[in-house]
């Protein structure tokens, strides 16, 4: 199974579960299409959205591992 950390990069995380877009949209990172966001870190995507990294690190890797 796949862990997700702070450092994990969005397109990465995408890659290895589509279904994680909901998770995204619902913080407001709605430009995922975008090539620069896909690039970015967990870390830096929520620096950016106004969002605490560790709830959507926790929220994402809930998600991925109770498929």
């Amino acid at each position: 199974m796949a862990q997700i950390t702070k450092d994990t990069i969005i397109g990465d995380i995408l890659d290895i579960d589509e279904t994680t877009v909901p998770l995204f949209l619902s913080i407001g990172m709605h430009c995922l299409g975008c090539p620069a966001s896909r690039g970015e870190t967990i870390e830096q995507a929520c620096m950016v959205h106004g969002v605490d990294p560790d709830e959507l690190v926790k929220k994402l890797n809930d998600h991925i591992n109770n498929k």
